[in-house]
């Protein structure tokens, strides 16, 4: 176990905390554990890439932490009426279509390599920021106004196009 695997397996620790804060309401808690979470990620890349730590059980513990991390709030922040649930089932269907395109992969014998697009990396962050944005806004009373829109609109934009990319890629390494 590396550092940066620590840290990733901490992230998923704090997953079913955080989703209980946002269901009882503990806003303040919700937005301080999640920051933690999302920090989490950035620092535990850092570490491995810069003190060279990468790992193959990091390369699939780490996005499958994120994906976790963010399907379990935009699914609790929908469930309790703080996200439109249809945004929630755009972020969620992209990711298990993801999960899934791997696992058929895996199982036809041609596993693919877990290798995020840039685009999906901003994609990622941009997700983060907006559970972020919510829950600090719920946590400190902040009206949000139109940047709730901006961010949604940015968010289905970017998570329609990397679903896209996804299944090009696949496709073609699928069908090669």
């Amino acid at each position: 176990m590396t550092i940066p695997n620590i840290i990733t397996v901490f992230r998923l620790f704090l997953i079913p905390i955080v989703i209980v804060m946002i269901l009882q309401a503990e806003w303040g808690w919700a937005f301080a554990l999640f920051v933690i979470a999302g920090v989490s990620d950035g620092v535990d890349g850092y570490i491995a890439r810069r003190f060279d730590m990468r790992s193959e059980f990091g390369a699939v513990i780490d996005p499958l932490a994120d994906k976790a991390l963010l399907v379990s709030i935009y699914i609790t922040l929908a469930v309790v009426g703080m996200i439109p649930s249809w945004l929630a089932i755009i972020v969620v269907s992209r990711d298990i279509m993801i999960v899934m395109a791997f696992m058929v992969s895996w199982m036809m014998a041609q596993p693919m390599a877990v290798k995020p697009l840039f685009v999906s990396k901003v994609n990622t962050a941009l997700q983060i920021a907006f559970a972020a944005f919510v829950l600090g806004g719920l946590a400190f009373a902040f009206d949000l106004g139109g940047f709730i829109d901006l961010f949604t609109i940015l968010i289905v934009s970017l998570t329609i196009i990397t679903a896209g990319a996804y299944l090009v890629r696949w496709l073609k390494h699928m069908t090669h």
